[in-house]
Formats: structure tokens, C-alpha cells, sequence
């Protein structure tokens, strides 16, 4: 019977392995290769089932760099989001671990008055109550990310699509807390136990509410988000629809005022103001363009009016419409961080060397975005850093530009190229 019980605790054991193996995934991305992902299973699970006791330094931070090595080789992703991994399931794995471990302990020699120590003067009956308590507590662990999976998964997925380096900053020193807690508690105050549990319980919970509150801003962010993309395409269809109406009624006259043109052929001046006084009416109308994307129209609409009030030089040739898979906020992403930074750069030189290039359109199973502008001979580009003095706050645009790539499988190169900065993005259309 003993044997059985062994056998059962040994097939629990791998079953929970599996199940945080799945939870895990389903917040960091695993590496393509199928190898590495077989291995991850099998290289994680001493890190999962680690039995932690009460002063011992070893078991708590074995798994703590064993989880930041874990992360780092075996999954894809920043590493702020690895680190965000680490700091939520790290306290979760070790409070849980230890609580099972702890309370099945101290009900085994309550319930049998063992003497301590492993095996040494137990009886049979003693033996196979410590089977079953100890099969008890693997399931109880199985139970726990069971219902961690089935809680959390939705959430995890979400948040990964939608946090920015900043915001993964803020949840990261928010966690620090319950692993913090969490290490001091089991190797300092291992023996009160009205101290030690309800911390360990709060630690695990104060994790999971790290996820909670990732998802918050989530979710905030996207509503925010959905809210100012419909005000800003409903101002874009406003001024379109006033430049249409205004255009149409330049073509209306555009008749007579050629006449006018013709009657004045002898006064070259005149003939000049009156051709510069049209180009002024239909000026604001060139602001618009038709990318097949009707986010990306309000984008690079407002980039090109950016770019005309510092008197630089804007050319597109965008061919979008089998882009509709990428969500607005990648779209915003991509195309505004590489052209807020080429209208950057453009400011920086004179006005005759002032032009931004922007193509993109699908070649072949690709979208290809490509941004060219001009740079001073001198200037190195920053790759991921910023020239601003604000450093919190700016130097994520490549980096971000980057990630959003990424998250289609995509990805993203940036060169210089005969006093050129080119900025190429290719995501492979599904």
C-alpha cells in the first residue's frame, strides 16, 4: 500500500509540474525551439517542487536564481516581463510549498508521535501515514495551480499584449513586497507560526494581485485608449469632411479662375500670388492620405501636419489594408515612435536636408514598413537610449517599436545607410 501511495504522490508530483509549466506559458512566451521546450518541462520541475524548510537559506534562494536563469534561457520576451515572472510566482511557489510541507509535517507527528528524524524507530503504520499525508499534500499543491490556471490564464494573456516598459516598472516595485516578506519570514521567524502562515497566505495572495492590478491597468489602458482613438478619428472625419467641401468648391471655381490667370498673362507678379493663393487653398487637403487602414489615416495625418510646421520635406507610399490584424495601439506604436523620432532628427538639420520617407505595403507573406530620414553625418543613433534630458520618461521608442513587432512575430532592424537612418519593420501577415 505504501508503494502504491508512493506511486500516486510521484504521478501528482509531474500532473502539478505540468500545471504551472502551462500557468508559466501562459504568461512569458516559450522559445521556438521544440528541444528547449521539452527540456523546459523536465529542467523546471526541481524548481517547482522544492521542499523549503523553516531556516534554510539554501532551498530560498536555489529557486530564486534558478527562476531568473529558468526565465531567461527557456522563454522569449523583455526582461522586465521575465522579471515580473519571477517576482510573482517566486513568493507564490515558496509560500505554498512551504505551507504544505510545514502543516503536513506537524500533522503527521501530532497525529503519530513519531520520534524525529527520517524513518529512524517508525513503524509501518507510521511509514504509511507519511505517505499519505505527504501524497495529501502534493495534491493540495496540484489543487492550488489548478485553480491559480483557471483564475489567472485569462488575465495573463491580456496583460502581456498591453503594458509598457514604465508601467511593468511600477508592478515590479509593487512586488518586491511579498517576496521580500516572504524570504525573511520562513528563515527568521520559523517557528511562529501565527506569524509565519497568515504572512505566507498574504504573500501569495499579494502576488496574484500583482497580476490583478497588471490587468487593471490593462484594461484601463485599452478603454482609455478605444476612447481616444474614436475621438480622434471623429475629429479626422470632421476636418476631412470641411477640407473635402472646401476643395470641391476651389474646383468649382477653378474655371474662373483660370480666366483670370489668362487675362492677367501680362503681369507675371499678379499671375504668381494668384497661383501661390491657390496652392494655400488646397494645401490642407495634401494632410490626408488613403492607407487602406483607417487608424493609420488619423496617425499619419497627424505626423504629416507635424512634419509641414517644421518645414520638412514628407513622403509616403503606404499600402496597408492587409494590416487590419494589427491591433490600433501596435499601429500606433510602430508608426508613431518612428516618425515622432525621424521628425526629431529633421528639426536637427537644415531646412534643404529636411525629408521623412515612409513606405510600407505587403511583399509577398510580409508587411514591410520601412522609415528613412536624414541625419547629420556626426550623429550616431541612440538604439533604445535618448538624447532628452528626462530619461524616465523617453528612449523607449525602438524598444517598444520592437516589441510590438515581436508580438506578431515580427521584428524589428534600424541602420544608417549613406547619411540616412532607416528604420525597417517586417511582420508576417498570418
Amino acid at each position: 500500500m505504501i508503494e502504491f501511495l508512493d506511486v500516486v504522490s510521484y504521478v501528482v508530483q509531474w500532473a502539478y509540474v505540468l500545471v504551472f509549466y502551462l500557468l508559466l506559458h501562459s504568461f512569458l512566451s516559450l522559445r521556438k525551439n521544440i528541444l528547449l521546450r521539452v527540456l523546459a518541462f523536465f529542467v523546471g520541475a526541481p524548481i517547482f517542487v522544492v521542499i523549503v524548510y523553516s531556516n534554510d537559506l539554501a532551498n530560498l534562494l536555489a529557486p530564486l536564481v534558478g527562476f531568473v536563469l529558468y526565465t531567461a534561457v527557456f522563454f522569449s520576451g523583455d526582461f522586465i516581463e521575465k522579471l515580473t515572472a519571477v517576482l510573482v510566482f517566486y513568493p507564490a511557489v515558496i509560500g505554498v510549498n512551504y505551507l504544505m510541507q510545514d502543516i503536513g509535517s506537524r500533522v503527521f507527528f501530532g497525529i503519530t508521535n513519531a520520534p524525529p528524524g527520517m524513518d529512524l524507530g517508525w513503524t509501518k503504520e507510521m511509514l504509511f501515514m507519511s505517505s499519505f499525508i505527504n501524497m495529501v499534500t502534493i495534491v493540495g499543491r496540484l489543487v492550488f495551480w489548478l485553480a491559480a490556471w483557471a483564475l489567472l490564464r485569462k488575465y495573463l494573456k491580456r496583460i502581456m499584449e498591453n503594458l509598457t516598459f514604465r508601467m511593468w516598472l511600477i508592478v515590479d516595485i509593487l512586488l518586491l513586497a511579498p517576496i521580500t516578506a516572504i524570504f525573511i519570514i520562513i528563515y527568521f521567524l520559523p517557528g511562529e507560526i501565527a506569524v509565519v502562515y497568515p504572512i505566507c497566505i498574504a504573500s501569495v495572495i499579494s502576488s496574484f494581485g500583482g497580476i490583478g492590478l497588471a490587468a487593471y491597468i490593462s484594461d484601463s489602458l485599452r478603454t482609455e485608449y478605444g476612447a481616444r482613438e474614436l475621438e480622434a478619428k471623429l475629429s479626422y472625419y470632421k476636418d476631412k469632411t470641411k477640407e473635402e467641401e472646401r476643395v470641391r468648391r476651389v474646383y468649382h471655381d477653378m474655371k474662373n479662375h483660370l480666366l483670370v490667370l489668362q487675362a492677367k498673362a501680362e503681369d507675371s507678379r499678379e499671375i504668381g500670388k494668384s497661383i501661390e493663393s491657390l496652392q494655400e487653398e488646397i494645401e490642407g487637403y495634401e494632410a490626408y492620405c488613403h492607407t487602406g487602414n483607417d487608424f493609420l489615416d488619423v496617425v499619419i495625418r497627424d505626423k504629416i501636419r507635424a512634419a509641414k510646421s517644421r518645414n520638412i520635406d514628407f513622403q509616403e507610399m503606404i499600402r496597408f489594408g492587409d494590416g487590419g490584424f494589427i491591433d490600433p495601439l501596435d499601429i500606433s506604436t510602430i508608426f508613431g515612435n518612428a516618425l515622432d523620432n525621424a521628425i526629431e532628427a529633421s528639426e536637427k538639420l537644415a531646412e534643404s536636408m529636411r525629408l521623412i520617407t515612409v513606405k510600407a505595403s505587403r511583399i509577398h507573406d510580409m508587411l514591410v514598413v520601412a522609415v528613412e530620414n536624414n541625419m547629420q553625418p556626426d550623429m550616431a543613433p541612440l538604439y533604445g537610449k535618448t538624447g532628452k534630458k528626462d530619461t524616465l520618461m523617453h528612449g523607449f521608442g525602438i524598444a517598444n517599436i520592437q516589441s510590438a513587432a515581436e508580438k506578431y512575430g515580427g521584428q524589428c532592424t534600424a541602420r544608417t545607410k549613406d547619411g540616412k537612418f532607416v528604420l525597417k519593420v517586417i511582420i508576417p501577415v498570418p
